[in-house]
């Protein structure tokens, strides 16, 4: 779990660096961010990272959803859920999470815009995180029992809500 979480953080305070001060401040993390530290010091602080601070667009638009599918790839490994008969192994989702996404996009059923690179970002970080920390141990369901690793597997998704665009 240790090793777990010392691959995440770091992703995790990268994708948030990003979202805060260089994606749309129209997300549910930059309006916790603005509730609790004021709206001019927000945009006060934003604008001075930016200005020291510039990132090419394919780091703002592209990382952090990467950095996220890595994370709950990491989080989802050692586990399956049952749906029915159904065995479905949760390395998958993270996969079909972010791309489905990116459909739902394309489609214009979802807030953002479509991107092949995201989608590529996906994969690539998809894959990396099936490489690291290799799980040995035989899968278990996600809820039976329900235990520290399986909570932060369920959070590494709901972290993805943070970054959803709301108005």
């Amino acid at each position: 779990m240790k090793k777990l979480l010392w691959l995440m953080v770091p992703s995790l305070l990268v994708s948030l660096f990003i979202y805060l001060f260089y994606r749309t401040d129209k997300t549910v993390v930059n309006d916790i961010f603005i509730a609790v530290f004021s709206r001019s010091t927000y945009y006060s602080l934003r604008s001075a990272i930016n200005r020291v601070l510039p990132l090419p667009d394919l780091i703002i638009y592209s990382l952090p959803e990467g950095l996220w599918v890595f994370c709950i790839t990491l989080t989802s490994k050692p586990y399956y859920l049952v749906a029915g008969q159904l065995h479905f192994k949760l390395l998958y989702l993270p996969l079909v999470f972010s791309v489905g996404l990116e459909l739902l996009q394309l489609v214009h059923i979802t807030n953002g815009r479509f991107d092949w690179l995201d989608i590529a970002s996906s994969v690539i970080f998809w894959a990396i995180g099936m490489l690291v920390l290799p799980n040995r141990r035989p899968l278990q369901n996600a809820f039976e029992p329900f235990t520290a690793q399986s909570l932060l597997c369920l959070l590494s998704y709901v972290i993805v809500y943070f970054a959803h665009v709301w108005k």
